[in-house]
């Protein structure tokens, strides 16, 4: 079973963080939230406080199948200044292994130099930090290992994209039925 890691800063955005973990706990992914708070419990950009499965000082995150960042300020910031995230992502792509980034977190991917000559998308205004990176301005944007999310709105074809790369494209369409996003999406 695919092993898929999400960390968690205060400042998170919440649509971004537990969306994907809700769509892939759906489609059967093992995914774990991951504070890098030094504390079980994670404060939102809004205020929401959620408990974690686990610290980051505990993760064993060397079976990562796949590590995601959600967006949210001050979240994607304090993402960024935690040295074992950049590290860990820095070995992820390392390894070829898949990395997601969504908002403001593609931010993050830009600093560590991962985004240089790839495309990738984020929220409008932060793809000054994607250093290298050619700004698409796409819903989400895929490049070889990594794939990057525009914002909230953004994020159900963003987890959806991710949930296919364990379940496939034609199982994910069954989700997207049973969850409505099918029906919305002929509505346009």
């Amino acid at each position: 079973m695919a092993k898929v890691y999400e960390f968690l800063a205060d400042g998170f955005e919440e649509i971004e963080a537990l969306l994907p973990v809700d769509i892939l706990r759906r489609g059967g992914v093992a995914i774990q939230t991951v504070s890098v708070t030094g504390s079980e419990l994670v404060t939102s950009s809004h205020g929401v406080t959620i408990k974690a499965d686990l610290l980051f000082e505990n993760a064993d995150l060397s079976d990562a199948d796949m590590l995601l960042l959600p967006g949210g300020l001050p979240g994607a910031t304090n993402l960024n200044e935690h040295e074992g995230v950049r590290k860990a992502l820095t070995e992820q792509n390392a390894k070829g292994k898949r990395i997601g980034a969504i908002c403001a977190a593609p931010m993050v991917l830009g600093s560590l130099g991962l985004l240089h000559g790839r495309k990738a998308t984020c929220s409008p205004g932060f793809e000054k930090y994607m250093d290298g990176a050619e700004y698409t301005a796409q819903l989400f944007q895929e490049d070889g290992n990594i794939i990057t999310g525009e914002g909230p709105a953004a994020t159900f074809p963003y987890a959806y994209r991710i949930l296919s790369y364990f379940i496939g494209d034609e199982r994910v369409k069954n989700y997207e039925v049973k969850m409505q996003y099918a029906h919305l999406m002929e509505r346009k």
